[in-house]
């Protein structure tokens, strides 16, 4: 392996696109969570597929680590170079291509963010729904299968990416999927590459599923006595079967934390934070039966807006509950894990984790997408601090560990990364997690793509 060979070649082919500048090497060592590790040894800005393809290629004959970037938001070590390497980041491969009204699609390069193409879809009655709190790249979520907020009514990016171009580890560039609504044709290629983590391929293209816009939205926050009641409140309306286009929660402590951060008047309790997209008369159905449900649990009252000040404003806090959480203990960093369970098991993993943590040394807020039964912990430690640290991922392995026991999954939007590999065999068992490899090694067979992650012996 020569990594320095590699540079060579591709500095001879990129000019000052490629930089192995202190500046650019060092945002790349760091995740929004605890997970770090050393700087890659460059960093490379390419402008179109083809040159994805060229730099791959050349990583590939010398044996040299390609990581892709995007923004830097994920917060498992995703786009880390643990051993070294090229971080290719895709700001500048940034456009909207194409824009398919007819058939609610469109097609963009993977380094623009969903915040710019919502901007640029706005007068085309039309939006992309996954809203994961971060300004993330539509190619880094793509590539860690992301969600968020509103995944309980429109999917995460699994159900929303179409179609979608890669360069593959040997630098071969490959289309799967197409803009039709279906096939029956061969291996879902779009599907294994979704949520691969850059393990098996850099997206170059991406054809996403967009949606119509709301004729009306209204949102509203209501609190509960306890954590049961929110989390049974969530149940009710999800097996109601009312349309939901948010369900979020939020903790006690969290409720302060965002008071303190944003000034939100909460009172120190659960809350449920809720949206609702419709006609407007469906929306009022909407949160008058809601309404009823938080009252039958003891919640309330249920205060709910369509104004959209308002409702800008319960987001805005609700995205910036992780920066109001670290203000609880300024100079702090976060373990940050998140599990998903079934949701008939989501009061009981809820309520375990948070004895948990109180019995623990550490201070750890919960919030969750509860809807569709994930939810999140910060666990805040003081950076340096080996004995917090050891306390936090112990607490941390034991969500996973319930997760598992409770028929769920060790992460459901945060992804594998560095942080959470341990558990692979755990929840896919040794069989399936060595199929993993093994589809690793068909479409990676030098080992270059984001190697340390997520299969065995990568």
């Amino acid at each position: 392996m020569s990594i320095q060979q590699a540079i060579d070649e591709l500095r001879n082919r990129l000019g000052d696109r490629l930089s192995t500048r202190d500046a650019d090497r060092a945002p790349k060592a760091h995740s929004e969570s605890w997970v770090a590790a050393p700087p890659p040894d460059a960093v490379v800005w390419p402008e179109d597929a083809a040159e994805v393809a060229m730099i791959v290629r050349v990583a590939a004959e010398h044996g040299c680590p390609v990581i892709g970037w995007g923004t830097g938001t994920s917060l498992e070590g995703h786009a880390l170079a643990p051993r070294g390497g090229i971080s290719v980041d895709f700001a500048r491969m940034d456009r909207l291509i194409a824009v398919n009204a007819e058939d609610m699609d469109c097609v963009v390069q993977p380094g623009i963010t969903r915040s710019a193409l919502n901007a640029q879809l706005r007068d085309t009655g039309l939006f992309f729904p996954v809203d994961p709190g971060a300004d993330a790249s539509l190619g880094g979520m793509a590539a860690t299968r992301a969600s968020g907020t509103t995944a309980v009514r429109y999917g995460t990016m699994r159900d929303n990416v179409i179609a979608l171009q890669a360069v593959l580890g040997t630098g071969a560039a490959i289309r799967a999927g197409s803009r039709a609504r279906k096939t029956a044709s061969g291996y879902d290629l779009t599907a294994l590459l979704v949520g691969s983590e850059g393990t098996l391929g850099l997206i170059t293209e991406l054809t996403l599923r967009l949606h119509g816009q709301p004729e009306a939205i209204s949102a509203g926050v209501c609190a509960f006595p306890g954590i049961g009641p929110a989390v049974d409140t969530v149940i009710e309306t999800i097996q109601m079967g009312i349309p939901m286009a948010r369900i979020e929660f939020v903790d006690a402590v969290t409720a302060r934390a965002v008071n303190g951060h944003s000034g939100a008047g909460l009172a120190e309790a659960p809350h449920l934070l809720v949206e609702f997209h419709g006609s407007p008369a469906g929306v009022a159905e909407q949160a008058e039966r809601f309404g009823e449900i938080v009252v039958e649990q003891g919640g309330g009252p249920f205060r709910w807006s369509a104004r959209t000040e308002e409702r800008t404003a319960l987001w805005r806090m609700r995205h910036q509950a992780y920066y109001a959480c670290l203000a609880l203990r300024p100079g702090a960093t976060a373990v940050v894990t998140d599990i998903c369970v079934p949701i008939a098991r989501l009061a009981e993993a809820v309520e375990e984790t948070a004895a948990d943590i109180a019995a623990s040394p550490i201070e750890g807020p919960i919030v969750g997408h509860v809807g569709d039964g994930n939810f999140h912990a910060a666990l805040l430690i003081e950076p340096g601090n080996a004995a917090e640290l050891e306390a936090a991922k112990a607490l941390a392995d034991r969500m996973a560990e319930r997760a598992l026991r409770m028929g769920g999954t060790v992460t459901g939007e945060h992804g594998i990364g560095m942080g959470k590999l341990g558990f692979m065999e755990a929840e896919h068992g040794q069989a399936a997690w060595q199929a993993m490899g093994a589809i690793k090694r068909a479409l990676d067979p030098a080992g270059i793509l984001n190697p340390g992650k997520l299969v065995p012996g990568n």
